[in-house]
């Protein structure tokens, strides 16, 4: 038995306690092969929310200091966010945008399915913000749809991304998997990257029903 099969079947029953999940779409997602999947992010356990209420494994990146303490705290954490599908990545570092990017790609190309918020940080205000073009890239130099979701509620029950949450409704909402092999060799076109970044987060928006701002996230939280 796998990690994650194990946390699943642990956390599972909890998870839909705590948080009674509506989960719908979810057969948007194919059965096999390299998928993204793109959605907002609102809170902290969105990441940990969305992959228990998935068939297959998901992966995302996440900060490397998840998995870096130290003591049985620290190596009870390693195990339990790799073993969800968390890919340590140093984000803070001059190149962790390439990091990020390579990372999936492996994964992709692993046949696998990989999680991605495009606001590239947690909405500061519950809006949805301005998707950055690296999904756009991961989608046209691999050859994977992507999935849109949207999770709904998360940012009510763990306000501000810290804490214990509590209990409470969430939704998570996929949409139907949307196909770039048209633009397949464009990876390099900014105008492409934008457009199909752009169409990415109109399903989310859609799923989701957040006002949409304009603007980036991380320009939002520094203003």
């Amino acid at each position: 038995m796998s990690r994650f099969v194990l946390i699943k079947a642990v956390l599972g029953p909890i998870m839909r306690l705590m948080f009674r999940p509506r989960v719908e779409g979810v057969e948007h997602i194919p059965g096999d092969g390299p998928v993204i999947l793109a959605g907002n992010h609102l809170t902290f356990i969105d990441s940990i929310i969305m992959p228990l209420f998935c068939d297959r494994q998901v992966f995302f990146l996440g900060k490397d200091e998840y998995v870096t303490g130290k003591g049985f705290k620290g190596r009870l954490m390693a195990w339990f966010f790799t073993g969800v599908g968390m890919i340590p990545v140093d984000r803070d570092g001059g190149h962790g945008g390439v990091a990020a990017l390579m990372t999936g790609r492996r994964v992709l190309e692993e046949g696998k399915v990989f999680s991605i918020y495009p606001e590239g940080t947690r909405s500061p205000d519950g809006r949805l913000y301005r998707g950055r073009t690296g999904i756009a890239r991961l989608a046209m130099m691999t050859g994977a749809p992507i999935v849109p979701f949207a999770i709904i509620g998360t940012d009510k029950l763990q306000p501000g991304g810290a804490g214990i949450p509590r209990p409470g409704r969430v939704t998570v909402r996929f949409g139907e998997a949307m196909e770039f092999s048209r633009y397949e060799g464009m990876d390099r076109d900014r105008y492409v990257l934008r457009a199909v970044t752009d169409s990415v987060m109109t399903e989310v928006m859609r799923l989701s029903g957040q006002e949409y701002v304009d603007m980036y996230a991380t320009k939002a939280k520094a203003a």
